[in-house]
């Protein structure tokens, strides 16, 4: 499977960004799938996730009510819609997909067995 996130750029604080994330497998439709971001200097850490047929989401508590995730199991691609953006939202953002069940929501990078290459997002303020 082979993840390729893109969308990133410099935005103002309250602004809003649209990343996408596209796979080239034809497995798509049976992975879950999650966000995960990157500070310089931290370390990386858990933005929300999808289930594989989208009924079921679920976000860190710091971009609750902010970032919504969606995916399209036919175009082969999940998004991260990021609104009201803040500073500290500045990160490389990651897709990847986790293979297995959906258990008690899959927040922790080792539980994802794809990755893509990452996006930079940076929030002016």
């Amino acid at each position: 499977v082979q993840l390729q996130a893109s969308g990133g750029g410099l935005a103002e604080t309250g602004g809003s960004l649209r990343l996408s994330c596209a796979s080239s497998g034809r497995a798509f439709g049976s992975y879950h799938l999650g966000w995960f971001r990157q500070a310089p200097g931290k370390e990386r850490e858990f933005v929300g996730a999808i289930s594989r047929g989208g009924g079921f989401t679920y976000y860190a508590d710091s971009v609750k009510g902010r970032f919504t995730i969606s995916r399209d199991n036919a175009k082969n691609t999940v998004y991260l819609q990021m609104n009201s953006l803040k500073p500290e939202d500045t990160a490389v953002y990651y897709c990847a997909a986790h293979t297995a069940a959906w258990g008690t929501r899959p927040i922790n990078a080792y539980e994802y067995d794809y990755w893509g290459q990452g996006t930079l997002v940076t929030v002016s303020s």
